[in-house]
């Protein structure tokens, strides 16, 4: 961990809510004039889009039907570990992007001098020096395995989980919104995916310093036929801290309102007020960190 050049890590499986997170982050960013050198967990898997789906066939082939982006055998673990060290050290690490649309695709190949697809890997660049930190949101921020630790690499880490259930709900209308794909395609993902997401998923959030769970109020007890997805007033998100010697309840309380506590580490706030209720817990952590730094 690194007063000098802080790391913060967004950690969430697909369709957890991780995006909801960087935006709150990036209005704090904006306030506060930080300059993050942001990674994408998209960019450190180990395989590309087709490599993956020729892994996954032979791993198939094989017997594994248990082969998927959560594991270690799609993922470079290591270099999450690696890159989070450098800049902890030196402020300074390697970076690429992964290519998710045409648009990408366009902007990415301008940049770089290439004649990339979607689903392909930009070289591997060195970050502009003078960045105040680097910011992590992918899958993986929080990953500890017999061999890596890039747990022990992160100064803030941040879990955002709904209940399964919903999460379940979300990832399926995702992908027929976005992808297309079948509702059926995408339940086989979700049980090819569940002996990673067990071990190497939900693990990491007993390790990250506050978790969003986000829980409805609406029955979704099977969520392979729910015809949409409960809306933020149709929720409560739990917020839970690790530290709470740090945590001014009783200002959060007074700030978000219709919030509870509901544990002495867990306020509850309306799903409605998720992203203002991250604004105002992360604030004035950044404002530290921030004055840390420059100590």
């Amino acid at each position: 961990m690194s007063r000098k050049h802080p790391v913060i890590a967004v950690t969430g499986s697909s369709g957890a809510g991780t995006t909801t997170a960087k935006r709150a982050f990036e209005n704090i960013f904006r306030r506060e004039n930080i300059n993050a050198a942001v990674i994408e967990g998209d960019s450190l898997h180990s395989l590309d889009r087709m490599e993956f789906r020729a892994a996954m066939a032979e791993a198939a082939k094989a017997g594994n039907h248990s082969f998927s982006h959560f594991g270690p055998e799609a993922n470079h673990f290591d270099k999450i570990e690696s890159t989070f060290k450098s800049y902890g050290e030196t402020g300074i690490c390697e970076r690429r992007y992964y290519i998710h649309s045409d648009a990408e695709a366009q902007e990415l190949n301008a940049r770089f001098n290439t004649s990339l697809k979607p689903g392909q890997f930009t070289p591997w660049a060195e970050i502009a020096p003078g960045s105040d930190l680097l910011f992590y949101e992918g899958l993986h921020g929080m990953v500890k395995t017999d061999t890596v630790d890039a747990s022990r690499h992160v100064d803030l880490s941040i879990g955002v989980v709904p209940i399964v259930n919903l999460e379940w709900i979300q990832k399926i209308h995702r992908d027929q919104a976005e992808r297309g794909y079948p509702a059926e395609a995408t339940v086989d993902t979700i049980l090819r995916r569940m002996p990673d997401y067990i071990n190497f998923i939900t693990p990491q959030f007993s390790r990250t310093d506050i978790n969003f769970q986000r829980v409805s109020t609406v029955d979704t007890s099977n969520p392979f036929i729910a015809r949409d997805i409960p809306t933020p007033d149709e929720s409560f998100v739990v917020i839970r801290f690790r530290d709470t010697q740090k945590v001014d309840f009783p200002y959060l309380l007074n700030m978000i309102q219709d919030s509870f506590m509901s544990r002495s580490n867990t306020i509850v706030v309306p799903g409605g007020k998720m992203s203002f209720a991250m604004e105002v817990i992360l604030a004035p952590i950044m404002h530290e960190m921030l004055q840390n730094r420059n100590k």
